[in-house]
């Protein structure tokens, strides 16, 4: 076999990369291939932060193939339309590229694989490149997936996961192949101030940073709003720059609690991509439905609005939406407190807050945006879908001296402690000189909606 082209999509990386390393063991000549859907744009997901990102990633495996003799070819239009472009200017006999959960995903593979078996050319679809664990691997007795985390990672954590290996040599492109230019970061537009940068040598250098100098801390600080100390890899693993095996293994290798938390959490990203792989529809309706009836955008405008901008009067639900405005990502923790209190306490339907997360997150993706939503409102897969995070607790617990607040709200800079979660009750000339909301709604009074919606306890 003379050629084949490797499509990347979700895996923007050269090392730990199946699809590639099968097409270099099988072909003297590999068209290193990258398509910017339309229907990604069309269907309203090719948010700026995310394309910012994706230019900075594609810039820098573009730079990768380069030192190992090759190139990226960069296309833009109707994703199966251009694959089969390149097949045939490259004279190429197969495709390979990562599998992907989602229903957009199913039928952009089917109707690939059909044009190419149509002109005589096979598709290769190839597991683990953007999960640890492939979806259906594991599965209860009773089910075609896990609706629980916990049993799903006891048979997760069992499983021996394939051996990572490192970047090629070399990589020889066929004459002929077309590219446009790569697409540039300067050229986005309404993109977050303080968005990451994006890559593969970026997100290796930040993963080799987490194993030497946060790892070890992360079961005991990762909660720690103020602290920040989580790895900051989400944005990576959503495009592919880094493999979740080697993470899984390089993880193993340092040990101790702080790396089996953090292993715990790809876990959790393998846990949210078998259930979307199982059940497709929960993209955008309950996993397991309560018969909500939530406010929307029509009944609940200046609330969400309010929300959306950081001006709740709550001040570490304000923070977090912030950080999320200016970095496009935002805390884990700051996550769920953001979605507890608009599907919890404002009781919104939490398909307003995944859009307006979608809008602005760098790692923003089905899956894990989605089923998280869902289980922060209790209709997806928690075993506790009444819980509720009380802003004002998790403050306590999680910024209690009020650092991070002070960080992203200045009009509260001026606040000392814990009194910066509670500016409410500031008296006077005090409360006079602070230019900042009062609480939306009151905790009893949300609390108490939400409970009447949903006819019992929480």
């Amino acid at each position: 076999m003379n050629v084949s082209v490797v499509l990347f999509t979700a895996d923007l990386r050269l090392h730990d990369h199946p699809p590639l390393r099968a097409a270099l063991d099988g072909a003297r000549q590999v068209v290193p291939l990258f398509v910017r859907d339309r229907a990604v744009e069309a269907a309203g997901f090719a948010a700026p932060n995310r394309l910012a990102f994706l230019a900075d990633c594609l810039r820098d495996l573009d730079a990768g193939l380069r030192r190992r003799g090759g190139r990226l070819v960069v296309r833009s239009g109707d994703l199966v339309e251009e694959v089969c472009k390149a097949v045939t200017e490259g004279d190429a006999d197969e495709v390979h590229m990562a599998a992907d959960v989602s229903a957009h995903a199913h039928r952009r593979e089917e109707r690939l694989r059909r044009a190419l078996e149509a002109d005589g050319r096979r598709l290769h679809v190839h597991d683990t490149v953007t999960t640890a664990l492939a979806p259906g691997t594991v599965t209860p007795a009773s089910s075609d997936h896990f609706a629980v985390f916990t049993p799903y990672f006891r048979q997760w954590s069992q499983q021996r996961l394939r051996d990572p290996f490192g970047a090629p040599r070399t990589i020889r492109v066929p004459e002929g192949v077309g590219s446009e230019e790569l697409p540039s970061r300067a050229a986005v537009t309404g993109v977050s101030e303080g968005l990451a940068e994006g890559g593969e040598a970026e997100g290796r250098r930040r993963f080799g940073a987490w194993l030497r100098r946060g790892i070890e801390a992360y079961e005991d600080r990762h909660d720690d709003l103020a602290g920040d100390a989580t790895s900051r890899l989400s944005p990576h693993l959503h495009f592919g720059t880094l493999s979740p095996v080697d993470l899984v293994h390089r993880s193993r290798a340092v040990g101790g609690p702080g790396a089996e938390a953090f292993v715990r959490q790809l876990a959790w990203r393998d846990f949210h991509r078998q259930v979307l792989a199982a059940r497709p529809a929960v993209a955008s309706a309950d996993y397991r439905t309560k018969h909500d009836r939530w406010r929307t955008e029509r009944t609940a405008r200046d609330d969400i609005e309010a929300w959306r901008e950081g001006r709740t009067g709550y001040p570490i639900v304000d923070a977090a939406m912030r950080q999320l405005r200016h970095e496009g990502w935002m805390h884990n923790r700051g996550r769920l407190l953001a979605a507890s209190f608009l599907a919890k306490t404002l009781y919104v339907d939490w398909r307003v807050g995944a859009r307006h997360f979608l809008d602005l997150l760098v790692d923003g993706d089905i899956a894990n945006n989605q089923l998280n939503w869902q289980w922060m409102a209790g209709t997806g897969t928690d075993t506790r879908p009444n819980r509720v995070l009380n802003p004002l607790t998790q403050a306590k617990r999680y910024d209690p001296d009020g650092t991070y607040v002070r960080r992203w709200v200045p009009e509260l800079e001026q606040l000392d402690g814990p009194s910066v979660h509670e500016p409410w009750k500031l008296r006077g000339r005090e409360r006079a000189a602070v230019d900042y909301p009062d609480p939306l709604i009151g905790l009893p009074e949300g609390l108490e909606r939400f409970r009447r919606a949903r006819g019992r306890d929480s």
